[in-house]
């Protein structure tokens, strides 16, 4: 039977499956280990962030998500970290992207479309009444929970009102280009509502017609040949400022009506999401989300991560050792010697030695710790593993010695102990005392105790 994986712990959650992968870490399944509740936990690896001078755009991502508590929103729950991570944990939403839906199914009919667009618009609603503008809205950002029900995501480009300029106008140059709304590209400022609506409005397009309105392939072969970019560029601008598209004959005038007006060029004559609500074609089946309003929402957590504020730091723990299947062991072992890989003579050991126990995982620790401090060792301990730190300056500094406690089956583990800095033969030395103190839990085979009796 093969050894039970090792579990890991962040905080109050036990982490799971990998559910995908990106440029600054992962995201996890998790549950919380009181509430049996299901999550998501993002975890971002802070030497990542800070090499790429992300920190101010994700803190802006974090924080919005914090702020914007809708139904169609996908929740933050809380921020966690620790010195070298960040742990986002989120709403888990398995239904997918809408993307991969309309992909899948080309078109939707015009009651799903409009059911979907009805949820989009309330959570673009709701994030322009708390002053939070998407700028980046397109169905691959747009969710799908197992109830069908959307869910709004990824807010890395998110613009809070406070970071307009004072002519009350955005002038970052953002979005996905199919869907960013030509004011945008025009480079003279823009407003961030008007914006979002536009984006909203090629998404209706593009779910009741299964294809975008603005998306010619001549042009987008000529966007692949850099050396004629700018022209392709001012093609495509040029395009989207005449609004040059056309309804398919299946939309129903309604629709076709609403899109128009919605994917109009002047952001001055655009209609306004309030017009949307009271539009006759929206309003059909049309239900108001519900929810509660009004909390206070604390943002001092996603400061005090990036700072390195001890006050939020948390454990990641695994709950067993690390598992050794034979290909572990004998990555363990030199010249592929398994005789020699559990080798307890502390004259033979160099700058690493390895000892097998019957003990308990965390009586071995415990027993490690025991025979260290007596030494003049710090002991520094995170799941299985331990540092210890030699408190005296030897030749070539300090000596500092790394184990970790493997698992090779059920009740058997290996214990690993090797020099990471300091004077070798200061090391030998150290062990040789140190070895003394761990006899009642090194195991030995029958073979090597009567090997020793004779010695």
């Amino acid at each position: 039977m093969a050894p039970a994986t090792a579990r890991t712990r962040v905080g109050p959650y036990e982490l799971g499956r990998t559910l995908g992968e990106g440029t600054f870490g992962k995201v996890k399944f998790a549950h919380h280990t009181r509430t049996g509740d299901i999550v998501a936990i993002k975890i971002l690896d802070k030497d990542q962030v800070l090499r790429h001078q992300m920190v101010e755009q994700i803190k802006r991502e974090i924080s919005t998500m914090k702020l914007i508590k809708h139904p169609n929103v996908v929740n933050i729950y809380e921020v966690m970290g620790r010195k070298t991570k960040v742990y986002i944990v989120l709403e888990f939403v398995d239904g997918g992207e809408l993307f991969d839906k309309i992909a899948k199914l080309g078109r939707l009919k015009e009651d799903e479309a409009r059911r979907y667009f009805q949820q989009l618009i309330n959570a673009v609603d709701y994030c322009h009444s708390r002053g939070v503008y998407h700028r980046d809205l397109k169905p691959e950002n747009l969710l799908l929970d197992s109830h069908d029900v959307l869910k709004v995501s990824d807010f890395g480009l998110s613009a809070f009102c406070p970071k307009m300029n004072e002519d009350g106008l955005l002038h970052t140059t953002c979005g996905t280009p199919n869907y960013v709304a030509p004011e945008v590209l025009d480079n003279k400022g823009y407003g961030g509502a008007a914006a979002d609506v536009w984006s909203c409005g090629v998404i209706l397009f593009v779910l009741m017609a299964g294809y975008l309105p603005f998306d010619e392939p001549n042009l987008m072969a000529l966007y692949k040949k850099f050396s004629i970019f700018i022209a392709f560029f001012h093609l495509f601008l040029h395009w989207i400022y005449r609004a040059d598209f056309t309804c398919p004959p299946w939309f129903s005038s309604g629709s076709m009506k609403l899109i128009k007006s919605i994917l109009n060029p002047n952001p001055l004559t655009r209609i306004k999401i309030s017009e949307i609500l009271e539009n006759e074609w929206f309003k059909k089946g049309y239900k108001s989300p519900d929810f509660e309003k009004g909390k206070e929402v604390s943002l001092d957590d996603v400061d005090a991560v990036f700072n390195d504020s001890e006050e939020h730091f948390v454990m990641e723990k695994r709950e067993k050792p690390e598992s050794l299947n034979a290909f572990g062991l004998i990555s363990k072992s030199q010249v592929f010697n398994l005789g020699k890989l559990f080798e307890n003579d502390a004259a033979a050991i160099k700058r690493e030695t390895r000892f097998t126990s019957r003990c308990s995982p965390n009586e071995i620790l415990s027993k490690i710790e025991e025979a260290a401090r007596p030494l003049g060792f710090n002991v520094r301990q995170h799941n299985y593993k331990m540092r210890l730190q030699g408190d005296k300056t030897g030749r070539k500094g300090c000596v500092s010695v790394a184990t970790e406690v493997f698992e090779v089956a059920p009740s058997l583990h290996m214990v690993e102990v090797r020099k990471t800095a300091g004077d070798t033969l200061e090391f030998h030395k150290f062990y040789k005392s140190f070895s003394s103190g761990l006899k009642d839990i090194v195991w030995k085979s029958e073979a090597n105790a009567e090997e020793e009796k004779r010695g």
